[in-house]
């Protein structure tokens, strides 16, 4: 029998700084000069790892390779794959007419060159600012989104301008009304988008939220008392590699320059039988409309992830900042656009937080309880998109289930307005000449599901009530309701939407296994709430270009490098045709039943900026779960130490033999006067006319 060499990178690992280096020496040696946009690891084929996996001693390694898109002399984009350990180029492809991923570098030339360009200094007059304070000009560079005039061969980005009266101030409040177009390739303003109306630079006072700010309009508060997180035994979880093990829980974190974080192969040990329950997750893709009609507004709609890249605009995080506890990170690297090395330190963090109550219950008849506390596991990074922050953790919980969760932070992308302009309802003056635009922030998330097995069926379920009406036989009382379950068999019926009123869900069901009690097949479900639908109307820009967000859920038939729902190359398509999901959906016959499938699924909010939330914006959260439903014989965590646990008998016997491994740290918050007045004072600091828990102090139930 063979063995598994340790010293070679999991299959799943993103590719080390050796084998970026050597990708990039090899297309170089081949292909000269060019500019890298991307060298990342081509995941392996899921045939090839799913047989790795099930018998890494037997068979084949999976081969890694580098997927690999560089801008030639002339602007000419090429697609390749290399063999990063034997330096051979296997594909080498030219992508016609698309324009691939926006790096930081060709970000942030953008502001250099506008603070230079005569046009660009000729409208900053007549904004109002002089020339000799165009140091105090910045500018955000987006992707022009699409712009019929200049079409997608030539590499543009759009320059949403603004100033800054002093370094600190913080320039969304001083947004200027024109907007330079900026060709990557040629590295100069070819044009600039000016308004009818224009609107001179603000002059309201400056309104920041930094330290020094915020201590001249009165200070901090002080009323803050030291939060102390402590695990005085180490952390419960253990990596292997990039392979993590935590409360039965097994599973990879990949990472990469798109979707950033990546976990692949999500087991859970059931009792010693290790399940499968999903082959690969990530946040695949997002698009956020802006709902101001006026040119050129109607071009704000970023795809963070398709355009510029999760992973590349991930922050490097700080302890006891980002990340509070008994930390864990992993670093990233990523290709530099001329050949170098960019380290990204502590792009992920790992760690432990306490959960609240896990189950509790507690008998009213003599007040026997057992109460279990849980904790989670989060795996986190953030990534900042210009203006907005995006704080994405994924979530672990002891029951099963998954948990994904999105905060919004940052500041809101703001245009200049006369102080008490109409906006039309288009937006919101948050502060004086401030108008933040209406928006969504809407999420894909791929599941490539693998409940119990490869083989998965996809239901939507709705509550409803039972269709008999009321005095009739089968529902007299008119009270029955039931979980309807409906079978997306194809892709076409899996196109879905939210619906409140039914609570609904979908299941990812293994119809082959059944549940030994419900007999219904072991599933997952996914649980979202907050799902808007897409403003932009059919057949806009937005629509065409970001088809992924049309619908709540999509459903396809597994396949190598379907991964992008928007496309491989999102920055400037015209969504004619709408790339990704439609092209791979097509008329919507194919089945998708009782087969490999993967799951997409829209999730977001949609955003009407307030006062509130300027000049920064207190973050804003969004989750959804992926919760088990049949797939266990009864409740995982009954194994669970309780804090405390005493039955009827214990009871009786005067708390003999009772449960207690109750936190000794904690302590009541005020300390409970024995008299007032001379008078005894009963359950203070418990709640008025309270009884104490059974899970106290002396752990004898305390009454």
């Amino acid at each position: 029998m063979g063995s598994v060499d340790t010293t070679l990178p999991h299959p799943f690992d993103p590719l080390s700084r050796e084998e970026i280096e050597n990708t990039i020496f090899t297309v170089k040696k081949a292909h000269g000069d060019v500019y890298f946009n991307v060298v990342s690891l081509q995941e392996p084929r899921k045939a090839e790892m799913t047989a790795w996996l099930e018998d890494p001693t037997k068979a084949p390694r999976p081969k890694r390779l580098a997927d690999v898109v560089v801008i030639a002399p002339g602007g000419k984009v090429y697609d390749g794959l290399v063999d990063p350990a034997k330096g051979e180029i296997v594909s080498w492809e030219l992508a016609e007419g698309q324009q691939p991923i926006l790096t930081m570098e060709e970000l942030q030339l953008v502001e250099h060159i506008a603070r230079k360009d005569p046009k660009v200094i000729e409208q900053c007059k007549i904004s109002g600012i002089p020339e000799e304070d165009m140091d105090k000009v910045y500018c955000d560079p987006w992707t022009i989104g699409f712009d019929e005039r200049f079409g997608s061969s030539v590499r543009l980005q759009q320059a949403l301008m603004y100033y800054r009266p002093e370094l600190d101030n913080c320039q969304y409040q001083y947004p200027l009304d024109f907007c330079p177009i900026y060709d990557s390739d040629k590295q100069e303003i070819i044009a600039i988008d000016i308004p009818k109306i224009r609107r001179p630079l603000s002059k309201a006072p400056a309104f920041d939220y930094h330290p020094a700010a915020i201590e001249a309009r009165g200070g901090f508060r002080n009323n803050l008392k030291p939060i102390n997180i402590t695990q005085p035994e180490g952390v419960s979880f253990k990596l292997n590699g990039r392979e993590i093990e935590w409360q039965n829980w097994k599973f990879h974190i990949g990472f990469n320059y798109r979707e950033g974080i990546v976990l692949n192969n999500i087991t859970f040990n059931d009792q010693g039988n290790v399940r499968p329950i999903f082959y690969r997750l990530s946040i695949a893709e997002m698009v956020v409309p802006y709902g101001n009609p006026e040119h050129p507004h109607h071009r704000k709609h970023a795809f963070d992830l398709g355009e510029y890249g999760a992973g590349y605009l991930t922050n490097s995080l700080s302890l006891g900042c980002d990340c509070k506890g008994s930390i864990h990170y992993l670093d990233a690297e990523f290709p530099t656009r001329v050949g170098g090395i960019r380290k990204i330190k502590n792009a992920i963090c790992i760690h432990e937080e306490d959960a609240g109550i896990l189950f509790k219950h507690t008998d009213f008849r003599d007040d026997s309880v057992i109460v279990t506390r849980g904790r989670k596991l989060i795996v986190q990074q953030i990534f900042t998109a210009a203006n907005y922050e995006y704080v994405v953790a994924w979530i672990f919980h002891q029951d099963g289930t998954i948990q994904p969760e999105i905060k919004l932070t940052g500041i809101l992308n703001t245009y200049i307005m006369d102080p008490d302009e109409d906006t039309h309802g288009w937006g919101t003056q948050v502060y004086t000449g401030v108008n933040a635009h209406n928006h969504q922030h809407l999420f894909c998330l791929r599941i490539d599901a693998n409940v119990d097995g490869p083989n998965n069926s996809v239901f939507v379920t709705d509550a409803v009530p039972g269709e008999a009406p009321v005095g009739s036989k089968e529902n007299f009382y008119g009270n029955a309701f039931y979980s309807k379950r409906t079978k997306l068999a194809t892709t076409g019926e899996a196109k879905t939407d939210y619906i409140a009123q039914t609570s609904r869900t979908w299941e990812i069901c293994n119809p082959n296994k059944l549940n030994p009690y419900s007999k219904k097949p072991v599933s997952y479900k996914l649980v979202s709430r907050e799902v808007p639908t897409l403003l932009p109307k059919e057949g806009s820009l937005v629509w065409k270009r970001a088809a992924f967000a049309r619908h709540s859920v999509h459903v396809t038939k597994y396949r190598d490098d379907q991964l992008w729902p928007a496309g491989r190359h999102v920055p400037q398509t015209s969504g004619e045709p709408s790339r990704g999901l439609p092209e791979w959906i097509g008329n919507g016959t194919e089945s998708i039943d009782n087969t490999n499938v993967v799951v997409w699924h829209t999730f977001g909010v949609t955003h009407f900026p307030t006062p509130e939330d300027f000049p920064v914006m207190p973050v804003e959260p969004m989750t959804l779960l992926l919760r088990p439903r049949n797939f266990f014989a009864r409740n995982p965590v009954l194994d669970v130490p309780p804090s405390y646990a005493s039955t009827p008998s214990q009871r009786l016997a005067k708390g003999q033999g009772v449960y207690d491994a109750a936190d000794k740290l904690s302590k009541l918050a005020f300390e409970v006067p024995k008299e007032v007045d001379g008078k005894g004072v009963s359950g203070a600091g418990n709640g008025a006319g309270g009884s104490m828990s059974s899970c106290c102090k002396n752990g004898d139930g305390c009454q």
